[in-house]
């Protein structure tokens, strides 16, 4: 049985559900049955030998070595005996649960699977639910780690699209994984390579863990004999249920998903990762961990997660990235390279000084960032907004040291069939290539837009810097627009010098100081203080010379103001100035509407 009829087969459940249950609430009930079914199965084999164990009193460590799991259920029951004692399965399938080690328990209780059990019960569903999961056979000698995980991934992502009001919440689009995941492991060929490697990635946003399996997937079609552990932290209660139970259908240690604000309290505050992938709420507020982030600040300082500065309240974004910088294992022990699905205000956001570019200096100075991706709009569930993926790493190969490549893949994207909420479109897999490609070889390139005579796209190709352009089609025109660029990262950075002008008094005369330091010096007027922004890679007096000095003789450079900051103008690295049209062309237009209007008005008349 495959996973997709596997997923069609546990789907046919919500026929039972339609009518007592809302279409975005099934999952509530198919989602944990399914756990408890694959649970079921798996432990079957061992089922006696757990129960003998139990019966003895054995502490679990012995349960858990006795089911050859890392979990176990002590209970006599099984789906089996529950369908066979009908006028009793409420209270029978809550004791069965409980039976299960706490690990497992958890999952159960944070689906509140008891309240769906009573909620079936009322509706007189329960029974026919349970009988019809108990019916499938899940056993991992006929459905294997490998299947059971893609069948509960096309369940979640099926949940996630039918009540897209929140799954943007939860649910990243799996396209934007999938290039993620390829951003990530592209330049590593030990890991795609080598026998048995093991390596850790984390997520601190997992929802319900797309991206911790997505990475799975990848590995293990590259590397059959890789492993990958999986860490990760999530807030919502049902999406940690969910990623808790993806990783368990998976044989992965659940352990390591914990549950908890990832900003206020760290659910591994040891740990150290090779990869790394998160995608946080966009432009969501901090305040309710306000305290608890000012004062890891302000007290650790470097030592902790938050050293480089604060964002401003309105946008926690940046706090995640910090977040992923603590998480590093150090270069001398290997490095990590990370990727995070952030919004344009992180690019920009924030004058010299402030908290976010503070934090846009400490990973440029440290050169930290790898590359930047704009993605297309209208590629998510809840917003249509520009996003964009920055790759960061602190084992940058040889050839990026120094450097940042930036890549516009705002028009790599075609239409879905059907919008799910905010998502209109997507990235079809020679996207995802093409991409990847332009990252993998590092290199500039642009994007050729051939157009014909009357103005219709023919083709497009991408021409690597060095390659020669197509010639455009008899009649029409070439288009080519940067798609790749490779800046220093010194050219991001600024200084941000405050331009003093004289005070003057009601005659006009230069007013000085008369005390201590000022005596005798030009006072400066704040009405006519005005600041610049003076790239890093120029001279300041040069540029005051020439900018500032013939607009303003007498003005002056208070140095003691002088600030240094950061930002990444992405959409300006890649405008195009497009002529306006001919005005004879633009003329020649308008009379042929005008003549047709008056033809039309003539016919009115008649």
């Amino acid at each position: 049985m495959n996973h997709q009829s596997l997923s069609n087969f546990i789907w046919s459940v919500a026929d039972l559900l339609r009518g007592d249950y809302k279409q975005s609430e099934y999952g509530r009930v198919i989602l944990p049955f399914t756990v408890l079914r694959r649970l079921d199965c798996v432990l079957a084999p061992t089922k006696d030998a757990v129960l003998k164990e139990a019966e003895a009193g054995r502490p679990d460590p012995f349960l858990i070595r006795a089911a050859g799991m890392q979990f176990f259920n002590r209970s006599p029951l099984d789906l089996a005996k529950l369908i066979g004692d009908q006028d009793n399965i409420g209270t029978n399938l809550l004791s069965y649960i409980q039976g299960f080690s706490p690990e497992v328990r958890d999952i159960f209780e944070q689906f509140e699977f008891a309240a769906q059990i009573d909620r079936l019960a009322k509706n007189g569903l329960l029974y026919q639910v349970t009988e019809r999961f108990a019916g499938i056979d899940l056993h991992p000698a006929r459905v294997d780690n490998a299947q059971m995980g893609l069948a509960f991934e096309e369940l979640i992502r099926k949940f996630a699209e039918i009540s897209n009001e929140t799954a943007g919440e939860h649910f990243t689009p799996r396209e934007v994984i999938r290039l993620m995941v390829n951003l990530l492991f592209v330049e590593d060929d030990e890991v795609l390579t080598k026998p048995s490697v093991v390596r850790s990635i984390y997520d601190p946003t997992a929802g319900t863990g797309g991206m911790l399996s997505i990475a799975e997937e990848y590995l293990r079609e590259h590397n059959p004999t890789a492993q990958l552990t999986m860490w990760g932290q999530e807030l919502n209660p049902e999406s940690y249920a969910i990623c808790k139970a993806d990783m368990l259908i998976k044989g992965q240690d659940i352990t390591k998903i914990v549950q908890g604000n990832t900003l206020s309290d760290d659910g591994h505050p040891a740990a150290r990762f090779d990869y790394m992938l998160s995608n946080p709420p966009f432009g969501v507020e901090w305040k309710k961990v306000q305290k608890e982030v000012q004062d890891e600040h302000q007290r650790q300082g470097h030592a902790g997660r938050f050293g480089p500065g604060l964002p401003r309240v309105s946008d926690g974004s940046l706090l995640f990235l910090m977040h992923l910088l603590s998480k590093m294992r150090p270069h001398a022990e290997g490095g990590c390279r990370f990727g995070i699905v952030l919004n344009g205000s992180p690019l920009f956001t924030g004058g010299a000084g402030s908290g976010e570019s503070e934090i846009r200096r400490y990973v440029l100075e440290n050169d930290l960032v790898e590359a930047i991706i704009a993605l297309p709009t209208d590629m998510f569930y809840n917003t249509g907004i520009a996003t964009y993926v920055w790759i960061l790493s602190n084992k940058k190969p040889q050839a990026r040291t120094g450097k940042v490549q930036l890549i516009d893949a705002s028009s790599f994207w075609q239409k879905m069939r059907k919008s799910l909420g905010s998502k209109r479109k997507e990235m079809g897999e020679a996207h995802i290539d093409d991409v990847t490609r332009l990252f993998g070889g590092f290199v500039e390139a642009q994007l050729a837009t051939l157009i014909d005579a009357g103005g219709k796209e023919v083709s497009r190709r991408i021409i690597i810097a060095g390659e020669a352009a197509p010639e455009a089609p008899e009649g029409g025109k070439l288009k080519l627009a940067p798609l790749s660029r490779i800046f220093p990262t010194q050219a991001f950075g600024y200084r941000t010098i405050t331009v003093e002008r004289p005070l003057r008094d009601e005659a006009g005369k230069v007013v000085l100081g008369q005390k201590g330091k000022a005596k005798g010096k030009m006072q400066p007027d704040s009405a006519l203080r005005d600041t610049e922004n003076v790239p890093l890679s120029e001279d300041v007096e040069a540029y005051f010379a020439r900018e500032v000095k013939p607009h303003a003789p007498d003005s002056w450079i208070d140095e003691t103001k002088t600030k240094v900051g950061y930002e990444i103008p992405f959409n300006r690295h890649f405008y195009v100035f497009e002529p306006p049209r001919p005005l004879a062309e633009i003329d020649a237009e308008l009379a042929g509407v005008t003549a047709r209007i008056q033809a039309m008005l003539a016919e009115l008349a008649a």
